[in-house]
């Protein structure tokens, strides 16, 4: 599968600037996350943390870690985002071209020199480790779950700590064993992103893990400056039907397009599949409003303050309900019962006290950050 995905998708070999970080050494932060995952939402997370801290007077890298089987699973799924519903075979140069644009993006960020996530131990050394921000520590992530390296295990580095760490959907009523528990306790740090990792970190380690917020909210490298423009921007997959209808109806209504970004949802007007990372940011904030399933359209939405509607799918529920509580607007999520309620929330500005609640959460991230890297 491999050369057959090489050329379906124009991969060529890696052109990026030298690394960053050949030997590591005193004073280099290593960031270690899901940068490579195809996903808007991981590349800006990853983006906005690894330039946070250089913009903080940290020499901060993203530690490149690689991994042959995770890479054919991020593929297939770049391909088939859709699934159980295949993709049209007229679709996939779009999604080829999209995973392209992000794998370039990628190779233009502070990067380590690479190594087998399989084998931390061959990774440079640096002096702190940072994991996260991302689902880092879900033990159900199709390709992710379980992997020792993102809890700490075997990584040459004087501190290991987190940044807005989360278990995605292990949820807490899972509890976690005494092997990661272990894990945890040996970090030299720990901030969580969400209610549900700090009930898992406290239940584990007895430990009351800071709140952070996401680093695309908490370094703003993302929010593009531009007015709003008449149209809906629709981000995520596998809607229900209520919601999509319920989406359309007011967007009609409104004479609006809906451009749905990333995926396809022929419910939308338009389907822009293909857009580089720079090109979504541009577009979630020139929106005027957001349709999303997704953690990160809501973390985009709020950092541009645009209106927005969002339902919860089973794998997302967790971070968009905790996202939700923290940000003040939980009545943006929205249920089946509530479907008349959608067209509103996308007419609707966002409440003035949902950037004050944001600001101090940043006041307090920035806070922790402080603390443990000085």
């Amino acid at each position: 599968m491999g050369r057959w995905l090489d050329e379906t998708i124009g991969v060529r070999p890696r052109q990026s600037n030298p690394p960053v970080a050949e030997r590591g050494g005193d004073g280099v932060i290593g960031v270690l996350t899901f940068h490579r995952c195809i996903n808007y939402g991981s590349y800006w997370q990853a983006r906005s943390l690894v330039e946070g801290l250089r913009a903080g007077g940290h020499n901060a890298v993203l530690l490149d870690h690689q991994s042959e089987e995770v890479r054919r699973r991020e593929w297939r799924c770049a391909f088939q985002p859709l699934l159980p519903q295949r993709s049209a075979r007229s679709d996939l140069p779009a999604y080829g071209r999209k995973a392209r644009k992000l794998l370039e993006a990628v190779d233009r960020l502070p990067l380590s020199a690479p190594f087998e996530l399989e084998q931390p131990h061959t990774m440079p050394r640096v002096d702190t480790v940072v994991i996260g921000s991302d689902e880092v520590w879900n033990l159900h992530h199709p390709w992710y779950g379980g992997s020792r390296p993102f809890y700490g295990e075997g990584l040459p580095a004087g501190r290991v700590m987190s940044y807005a760490a989360s278990f995605g959907n292990y949820d807490a009523g899972n509890g976690l064993g005494a092997e990661w528990a272990g894990r945890l306790r040996a970090l030299d740090a720990i901030s969580v992103r969400d209610r549900n990792a700090q009930e898992l970190v406290r239940g584990a380690i007895g430990l009351e893990a800071p709140l952070v917020l996401d680093p695309v909210l908490q370094f703003p490298f993302a929010r593009m400056g531009r007015s709003a423009e008449p149209f809906i921007l629709v981000y995520g997959h596998n809607f229900p039907d209520w919601y999509a209808q319920a989406v359309r109806a007011h967007a009609d209504a409104r004479g609006l397009r809906l451009v749905s970004i990333g995926y396809r949802n022929d419910w939308a007007h338009e389907q822009w599949l293909d857009a580089s990372p720079q090109e979504f940011a541009e577009a979630m904030t020139a929106t005027a409003a957001l349709a999303t399933n997704f953690f990160h359209g809501c973390v985009f939405a709020l950092l541009n303050a645009r209106p927005f509607a969002c339902v919860a799918s089973s794998y997302r529920a967790n971070k968009l309900r905790d996202l939700m509580e923290v940000a003040g607007t939980e009545h943006r999520r929205v249920e089946e019962h509530a479907s008349g309620q959608v067209g509103t929330l996308l007419d609707t500005p966002l409440a003035p006290e949902v950037s004050e609640r944001l600001a101090n959460m940043r006041a307090q991230s920035s806070a922790f950050l402080a603390t443990v890297l000085g």
